[in-house]
């Protein structure tokens, strides 16, 4: 089969590998397609882990199964990363700091055209897409499920102003998930492009990030985005008893104002991924059709020309969602 290895943001090579065989319990996936996430070209932390198969953001058909619980020709959603469910931070509701989770992930990952999936990833993340739900809408389930723990995790609601720094296809998320809360949005980012996206999903304001945000003071600031600009911003828009989420983080460690952080009673925490809960919530907003999913994806590339899809996402100008097909 073919699969996608990555060495850098702008060497990721086309190889031919065995096709995995599958153990008791598990299935083989067919991919049909796949997602680039933004985590995938944060080249400082892809590339101390390559070269390696990336793509975790896949829908597909089962092709094989020695599982009990699924078939050969379903159309399912698979998650890579995988709660234990008995370890004390998965019986605390805390599954995103599960070791397993951290560790587990399928094989060999999402840029191939078949995927082995491990038997615990079948049992914890594996899920049927309803018919009124494309394989292409089928990729957006782990972002949107992040987002929905994310501001699980905060605690966003009807009433608040909500600050959304960065309007990248993560932050449009987060625009559209709080003003389905019934929050205020605030939204910045310096590209056009964005900024009028950014309208379009539902913010109230939307203010280009290279300005001073003057006379701004947010319940909750999301940060979508890796520059450092965003962290000082945040801090300079926390209102008394706020919170600030590190939905993305920069390169480099962060400073805090010590004095304002202890005074103001601000909250600076951070989401990691999702968990099952998480998934499920946010297959049932996109089969319900409360959250249109179907306008983040932009572009479309077949494997071989997966390159470009790591430029045009690596670049995070004129797009959204890129999707890598098969």
């Amino acid at each position: 089969m073919q699969v996608a290895r990555y060495y850098n943001n702008k060497d990721i090579r086309l190889e031919e590998i065995e096709t995995p065989k599958i153990n008791s319990g598990e299935i083989l996936v067919k991919t049909i397609a796949s997602g680039i996430c933004g985590t995938d070209v944060m080249e400082w932390y892809r590339i101390k882990k390559g070269p390696r198969i990336l793509g975790h953001e896949i829908a597909g058909e089962i092709v094989e199964s020695k599982s009990d619980r699924y078939k050969a020709g379903q159309r399912v959603f698979v998650s890579h990363h995988v709660p234990c469910n008995s370890c004390k931070y998965c019986l605390a509701g805390n599954h995103t700091a599960c070791d397993t989770l951290h560790k587990g992930n399928y094989d060999p990952g999402g840029f191939s055209e078949f995927i082995r999936i491990p038997k615990i990833n079948v049992e914890n993340g594996t899920y049927i897409l309803p018919e009124n739900v494309s394989y292409d809408e089928g990729t957006m389930i782990e972002p949107l499920a992040c987002v929905v723990r994310g501001q699980r995790v905060i605690d966003v609601k009807v009433g608040q102003t909500v600050l959304v720094l960065g309007s990248g296809l993560s932050g449009l998320l987060n625009i559209r998930m709080a003003k389905l809360k019934g929050a205020k949005v605030i939204a910045t980012d310096i590209n056009e492009y964005r900024k009028k996206k950014a309208k379009e999903f539902g913010a109230d304001q939307v203010i280009d990030a290279r300005e001073k945000l003057e006379n701004i003071k947010a319940d909750k600031i999301i940060i979508c985005t890796g520059a450092y600009q965003a962290i000082e911003q945040a801090f300079d828009c926390a209102d008394n008893k706020s919170t600030i989420l590190l939905f993305a983080i920069p390169n480099k460690n962060i400073e805090i104002p010590t004095v304002d952080f202890w005074r103001n009673e601000i909250t600076l925490t951070s989401s990691y991924g999702a968990a099952p809960l998480d998934l499920e919530e946010a297959l049932e907003l996109i089969k319900s059709g409360k959250f249109n999913v179907a306008d983040t994806i932009t572009h479309k590339f077949p494997l071989k020309e997966i390159q470009k899809g790591f430029a045009m996402v690596s670049n995070a100008k004129d797009s959204l969602k890129v999707l890598i097909t098969f």
